[in-house]
Order: structure tokens, then sequence, then C-alpha cells
């Protein structure tokens, strides 16, 4: 007898894990996908003329709306509903939603004024800001491995430094232009990314809230700070002057749309498989940014790129492969 419901219980415990299974590689597919596509597809949807204020503001409505949707499907949202209260939420997600609401600025920037494969391998020395922040704000530290895969980014993030402010192919021949433009605001984008993602990481390990109540309240608190900066900001004034939705078409839609769809999968990602399995997504986008480069724009990657790219997906390999391990004297 109890070795049957020993055997009916193993079966309901697989049966269970290949349904999570499934999940994973689904969700970790569709982020690849959206990830490595992002780049280019914003260059092809987005016109220069586009307000990059309303770009964003646009994103974090779609976001929500995705969040909330997700939330009655599971059920979670009559709880979270009953159970909010406002000064929790600000304290939560208050400064990193303005920081975040930022960082998506700048990289909207960035997207008009780097190919796409330099723009995403830069945007990955994120890593280096989100292990430096999560020690000084959560004392969580790096292993041996994990400490060399970051020198090893910052390797290829001065190579691409050097290649980009030497190249004169993005419509532009002063190559101050591509700095000033495209590697600085990635870069600045990157640590702001770190900072956030830390304290992301503190407020979930002492607010105990879910992805998707974050991603709500992280979306309208950074929406109120941008609606906020729009009071004196050239783009408040262009949005006055042209209206909210001046250069926009239809395609516009398509890339506001995946970024916000793409902030949704990578707290589902995170949530069932882990770090681990975020980082190999990560390196698979990076090689679909350079297969849809290729195909759609027919530009081979640069040869710094090329330098660069083997040097960035090391890295983040061997970030993720050997976290660090707490030993038995320090246990």
């Amino acid at each position: 007898m109890a070795s049957t419901k020993s055997k009916a219980l193993s079966s309901k415990n697989h049966s269970e894990n290949s349904g999570v299974n499934k999940k994973v590689w689904f969700y970790s597919l569709l982020l690849t996908i959206q990830y490595g596509a992002q780049p280019l597809i914003s260059k092809r949807c987005i016109g220069r003329e586009v307000i990059v204020t309303s770009l964003v503001l646009a994103c974090e409505i779609v976001k929500v709306i995705c969040a909330l949707v997700l939330m009655a499907r599971d059920g979670s949202l009559n709880k979270a509903l009953k159970e909010w209260t406002l000064i929790g939420s600000l304290s939560a997600s208050g400064l990193p939603a303005a920081i975040y609401a930022l960082q998506n600025s700048l990289l909207q920037i960035s997207y008009k004024s780097l190919d796409s494969l330099t723009f995403s391998m830069l945007n990955q020395t994120k890593l280096i800001f989100t292990a430096l922040f999560t020690y000084i704000i959560l004392r969580q530290r790096q292993s041996i491995q994990q400490v060399g895969a970051l020198f090893i980014l910052i390797l290829a993030a001065v190579l691409l430094s050097i290649g980009e402010g030497s190249r004169k192919d993005y419509g532009s021949d002063n190559p101050d232009e591509i700095v000033l433009y495209g590697i600085i605001p990635v870069l600045i984008a990157s640590v702001l990314s770190g900072l956030a993602s830390a304290l992301c990481q503190w407020a979930s390990q002492v607010k105990k809230h879910s992805s998707y109540l974050m991603t709500v309240e992280m979306s309208l608190v950074g929406s109120l700070c941008l609606l906020a900066s729009t009071y004196k900001s050239p783009d408040g004034e262009a949005m006055r002057q042209h209206g909210f939705f001046y250069g926009w078409t239809p395609l516009t839609m398509i890339p506001v749309i995946i970024n916000a769809v793409g902030g949704i999968l990578v707290g589902l990602v995170t949530s069932y498989a882990g770090g681990v399995r975020k980082g190999f997504v990560i390196v698979s986008a990076l090689l679909v940014t350079a297969l849809l480069q290729f195909v759609f724009d027919g530009k081979p990657p640069s040869s710094f790129c090329l330098l660069a790219l083997p040097l960035v997906m090391a890295s983040i390999s061997i970030y993720q492969k050997y976290p660090y391990r707490v030993k038995k004297k320090e246990a």
C-alpha cells in the first residue's frame, strides 16, 4: 500500500516538474527572441523624430496592463489590492522605478546611434555593476571565477568602445556623436540597471513582493517621475508643441509592446528557472542579434565586435555557472 502511494506521489511530482520545465523552455525561448531582436526592431520601427519620453511612457503603460492581466489570471490580484499600501509600495519600488525610467530613456537614445550587436554587448556590462551594488547593498559575494568573468567583460566593453568610436557607418560622419549618443548612454544605463537590480532584490527579500506586483508599482512610479520631468525637459516641450504621438506610426507600437512583454518575461524566467537559465538566454540572445543584423541589414559585425563577442559570451557563461559558495567554516 505504501509502495503504491509512493509511486503515485513520484508520478505526480514528475508530471508537475515536466509542466514547469515546459514553461521554462517556452518563456526562455520567447525572452531570447525578444532580447536579441529588440535593438533591430527599434531601429527599424522608431523614427528619429519620435519623442523618447513618449516611447518610455507607452511601454510602461503596456507593461502595467500585461502585469495586471497576468495577476488577475493567476488569482493574486484581489489579494494584492487588499494588502497594498502607498507607503509600502513607495519604499519597495519608488527608487528603483525612478532609476529604471531614466535607464529606459538612455537606452532609447543609444538604440538610434549604435548597431544592434554592439548595443547588446555593451548592455551586458550591467553585470559588473549589478555585482558591485549587490555586494554593497546586500553583501552578496562573488566567486573567483565570477570576478574573472567581470574583468573579461570589462575588456570586451573597452574593445567595443575603441572600435565604435572609430567607425562611421551609422548615418553620421562624426565619431564623437557615436560616443556621446551611443556608447556613453548605454554604459550609464548599465550602471543604473545594476543599482536598480540590487534595490529590487533587497525589496523582494524584505517586502516579499511578487514579480508582477513589483512590475506594476515600478511602472506606475516611473511613469509619474517621467511625467514630472516633462515640465521643463526638451521632451516635455516637444510633446506640448507637437503632441504625445509626434512622429509615431502604427509600426512604432511593435517595439513598445515587445519591450513591455520582455519586462514581464524577465521576471517569469527568473522566477521559474533562476539566474543560470537567464544567463544562457542572454548569451543566446547575442547570437540572435548577430544573426538578425546580418540577415536584415546585410552587414557583418565589425572586427572589434568579432573580438568582443566571444569575450562577452564567455564572461556571462562563467559568471552564471560558478556562483559563490559558502564554505563550511563561514556557514
